[in-house]
């Protein structure tokens, strides 16, 4: 009798008829960090295929910059990446003055030098507190908050803005640094690394955290090499490529010393987090020799006068710079007016975001929180 219950239940369990369920994550949910929209095929609680589906914040800025002078390009491009306001001005004013054939002042070099390493010590505070939040612990962002008030302080004190600080321009910066504000910066780098070892050690010693992120969510190399993906996302798969050493700009090739480009092999989300981590770390040491440099300089302008009516000769270039999230693109195109006749924005989000088609197909949905959370993007930076 056991026997022939057993025969019949086998029976019923392998003749059972299952069909796929489509699951809607977004546009408005907590797992999605804003207006992003991914629509899953499940398989039982196994993603079959995933399409992340974008469009839903954007706010055309690239045609927006073609009826807008090189100012107010600069208050544009600030924005899309909310957590990298100052990295993304860097790109505008960079190839604006290569078309220009303008060398700015060293001052001006080393201050945007120091000011974009403070930029992404700010960004990346901000993912290392709010990552382990999405897989249920609290206290990080705490203390990535606490870390981050010590920089805004000083970033709010020389450009006027908390997140959005429009102080560069064509030429240089918008001014001086004010008196004694060197020290001041350098107190809160100091305060800052002291302190890190605090959210280092409370998320490392965490099992918790160690369970849902080693060997979950594996980019390849390959992966990455075919959706372009960049930034600390690229070189937790063991990339070795950073546009501050590869290709240097402003001040980074006389950081050669202190520059160290971080790299993982594991390629999962408990490496992204690594990288981004070690990653900061290293910003703050950029950012204290920067201060080092910019207090032994001698006293000099930090910008050029400017016509009241800036046209950018006619022609093309294109510039990139290492953004916090990763590689930002400008190509510029002038026809010699006050505006560019275009100017093409490649924002590192978009290209990391699109990887996910490969990445979360064979994952778990328990899983698929913890893999969008170590992606490190935003969302303005996506639909640009």
């Amino acid at each position: 009798m056991g026997e022939q219950l057993v025969e019949r239940t086998a029976g019923v369990g392998t003749g059972l008829a299952t069909e796929d369920m489509v699951l809607n994550v977004g546009p408005q949910h907590p797992a999605t960090h804003g207006v992003l929209r991914l629509r899953l095929t499940l398989d039982g609680e196994k993603i079959v295929d995933a399409e992340p589906i974008i469009g839903y914040m954007h706010r055309g800025a690239e045609k927006l910059f073609e009826v807008r002078d090189y100012r107010q390009i600069i208050m544009l491009a600030n924005r899309h990446d909310w957590l990298s306001a100052f990295a993304n001005e860097l790109g505008v004013v960079l190839a604006a003055e290569r078309m220009l054939g303008m060398e700015v002042p060293v001052r001006a070099v080393w201050a945007r030098t120091m000011l974009a390493e403070l930029n992404r010590v700010l960004n990346h505070l901000m993912f290392l507190g709010s990552y382990p939040l999405e897989l249920g612990a609290i206290t990080p962002i705490f203390y990535a908050f606490r870390e981050r008030e010590e920089i805004q302080k000083v970033m709010e004190e020389i450009s006027g803005g908390r997140m959005h600080f429009m102080f560069n321009r064509v030429g240089g910066l918008k001014e001086d640094l004010p008196a004694g504000w060197l020290d001041r910066a350098r107190a809160a780098i100091d305060a800052v690394r002291g302190r890190m070892s605090d959210i280092d050690a409370i998320i490392h010693g965490n099992e918790i955290f160690h369970a849902r992120t080693k060997g979950v969510g594996v980019l390849t190399a390959e992966q990455i090499g075919a959706y372009g993906v960049s930034g600390p996302i690229a070189r937790a798969s063991g990339v070795d490529f950073d546009l501050r050493r590869d290709d240097p700009y402003l001040a980074y090739g006389e950081l050669g010393d202190v520059l160290e480009v971080v790299t993982g092999t594991g390629g999962d989300c408990f490496e992204r987090f690594e990288c981004l981590l070690a990653q900061t770390y290293n910003s703050l040491d950029l950012a204290a020799a920067c201060a080092d440099r910019l207090a032994a300089l001698p006293a000099g302008p930090i910008n050029l006068r400017l016509p009241k009516v800036l046209k950018v000769p006619e022609g093309e270039t294109y510039a990139w710079t290492e953004n916090p999230l990763g590689i930002n693109g400008y190509y510029l195109v002038s026809r010699g007016d006050k505006t560019p006749w275009r100017l093409k924005l490649r924002s590192a989000s978009f290209n990391n975001i699109q990887v996910l088609k490969e990445l979360l197909p064979g994952c778990l949905v328990a899983d698929m929180v913890a893999i969008l959370g170590s992606m490190f993007f935003v969302v303005g930076d996506i639909d640009k």
